[in-house]
């Protein structure tokens, strides 16, 4: 039997029903998507690729030509080979140790109900916002020197690879909860409960139904941490001495103190060939795992533990968020009140008044804060929409390997790279390439929230995407059969399925936004410091007034941000009650 197709202009039949939306066709669901990459790509292009490219070019072009004779001896130098070396396996040892430590807590966080969860989850990400010079200071109290690990043992970690790797935990772990736990909190967790009646053990069903749906979420904050960790500056400047040097520290290094800008544009180049070709390999594989998957709201998949050993892998994630992230947290408020006379408010009071930090400011330090909620608000917004945009394109993309999927996969691979590249190029990119009209933003507040931006998109794409491909398009087919326009059907079908990732991603980007620090230290105005610039001031004076400052500065950071995500943990869970 042949069934004729309804006409796009048929006129309603006569007994009053809506004939059927006929789907798009190949070439207008392409344009759909291409036009939904539009702004997201501007954006990159405007504020991402344009600087860069404009730093590479210092260091490799004089005279109207290029010079690419020093290219072959930076990289057949062993002292170069040598960063490269071990830029490379710390983060992969990074990434595994944060996924171990991880992926058991996005459990305990996503299926166990039980007091203060939400407190701890917010707690969890308030390292990651943190300037790395500040939770690198920290744990150096542990580890180092007159740390704590010394004074009960006489061990000392500092200068050593495990010092680096527990601080890049402790800067990551956020990550995998947040990123995992957002999606796994979604599962429903009748699958894995229907496999174990048809006779699997637990364990089984686990691998066989719930890991290959998590695999998109694992491999994103895989991905993620290992970004972060590769370009890996201020946990190894403090931490690993003189010994151990990452490409972004010998960046830095050749741009900051030696004035080398061939050497560093080299390097930048190599740091950004290695991001490139582990985003491709990324969008190569991670996609061909994606599948529909069953959601429900994350409400109803949290339960108190039920038996000893749910009970013991709780109270093991306790404890590991006890040593590895409240305690060096800890030490930051600990030194923040310790004064030359005892425990105090004094380092608080200074933060009042310009006068106060030895003039290192042109205002109170304390006004930092409203600067950085501002900033952060803004970026925040702008990473929500072109990660929005950009995730929503890339979930309709098909997995075949038309001209048009394999642009959105390489698309999908470019978001990424701004984790990858060095802050540091970024910022004097900024300075040099948007001084001009129709872009001349040197003296605007604007270019501090776009460049804190540019770090967050990431974020939202990495967390929104796995949950808008596990949608199931019949869902939105039905709505467009329905009468439904392609606007309302994503916002009747997709929205309220990722509302939850969205508000994730809203934390993630306005914590990162919160911490930037990189770029803009290089683009920030004297008089509106951010939270983390004003603390490396700080830090950089001498004095005892100056560091317990950084410190109570660092302890304000900290409380912003931890009050920030509780705000949005109940955003999140009004509708359900969990809060």
């Amino acid at each position: 039997m042949v069934v004729a197709r309804p006409e796009v202009n048929a006129s309603p039949a006569r007994d009053g029903r809506r004939p059927q939306r006929p789907r798009p066709s190949r070439g207008r669901e392409l344009a759909l998507r291409l036009g939904l990459t539009a702004v997201p790509a501007a954006f990159f292009t405007v504020f991402f690729a344009l600087p860069v490219a404009a730093i590479v070019a210092r260091g490799t072009r004089a005279d109207g030509q290029w010079h690419t004779g020093h290219l072959a001896g930076v990289l057949g130098d062993h002292d170069v080979q040598q960063v490269l070396w071990f830029t490379g396996w710390q983060a992969a040892a990074s990434t595994a140790l944060t996924l171990a430590v991880g992926l058991p807590g996005a459990y305990v966080f996503a299926r166990f109900d039980f007091p203060g969860r939400n407190l701890l989850r917010a707690v969890v990400t308030v390292p990651f916002v943190l300037p790395t010079v500040v939770a690198g200071s920290a744990f150096l109290a542990l580890l180092g020197r007159g740390g704590l690990l010394d004074d009960l043992w006489g061990v000392r970690l500092d200068t050593t690879v495990w010092a680096i790797l527990l601080a890049h935990v402790f800067f990551n772990l956020a990550v995998v909860i947040r990123t995992v736990g957002g999606l796994w909190a979604q599962l429903d967790p009748q699958q894995e409960e229907a496999a174990r009646m048809l006779g699997a053990g637990r364990l089984r069903a686990w691998r066989t139904v719930t890991l290959p749906a998590l695999a998109p979420a694992v491999a994103a904050a895989g991905l993620m941490v290992f970004l972060f960790t590769f370009t890996s500056f201020g946990v190894v400047q403090i931490l690993g001495g003189p010994r151990y040097s990452t490409l972004e520290v010998e960046i830095y290094r050749q741009t900051a103190q030696l004035l080398d800008l061939r050497t560093a544009a080299v390097l930048t180049l190599l740091q950004f060939a290695a991001v490139a070709a582990l985003l491709a390999v990324h969008a190569r594989t991670v996609r061909r795992r994606e599948s529909s998957l069953t959601l429900v709201d994350a409400a109803r998949t949290a339960r108190r533990p039920e038996g000893p050993a749910q009970w013991a892998l709780l109270w093991a994630v306790l404890t590991v968020v006890l040593l590895l992230v409240l305690l060096p947290l800890g030490v930051l408020v600990e030194r923040s009140l310790t004064g030359p006379d005892g425990y105090g408010l004094d380092h608080y009071r200074a933060l009042m008044s310009p006068a106060g930090s030895g003039a290192t400011f042109l205002v109170a330090p304390v006004e930092a804060v409203g600067n950085s909620l501002a900033y952060a608000a803004v970026a925040t917004g702008v990473a929500l929409l072109v990660g929005g945009l950009a995730a929503t394109a890339l979930a309709r993309a098909p997995v075949g390997r038309g001209p048009g999927s394999r642009m959105l996969r390489g698309f999908d691979a470019l978001l990424m790279l701004p984790l990858g590249t060095s802050a540091v190029t970024v910022g004097f990119g900024f300075l040099i390439t948007l001084d001009e009209p129709p872009l001349d933003l040197r003296d605007s507040w604007l270019l501090v929230p776009l460049a804190q931006a540019l770090v967050g998109v990431p974020f939202v794409v990495r967390t929104v995407l796995p949950v808008l491909r596990a949608v199931d398009d019949r869902l939105r087919q039905a709505a467009a059969v329905l009468g439904a326009s392609p606007l309302r059907a994503w916002r009747e079908v997709d929205l309220p399925m990722v509302r939850r990732a969205v508000l994730v991603a809203a934390g993630f980007a306005f914590a990162v936004s919160l911490g930037e620090f990189g770029a803009t230290v290089f683009i920030a105005r004297p008089e509106a410091p951010t939270l983390p610039v004003a603390v490396a001031r700080l830090l950089g004076r001498a004095g005892e007034l100056n560091y317990g400052q950084a410190m109570a500065l660092s302890t304000v950071l900290m409380l912003v941000c931890a009050a920030s995500l509780l705000l949005l943990e109940r955003l999140r869970t009004d509708r359900s009650g969990e809060f």
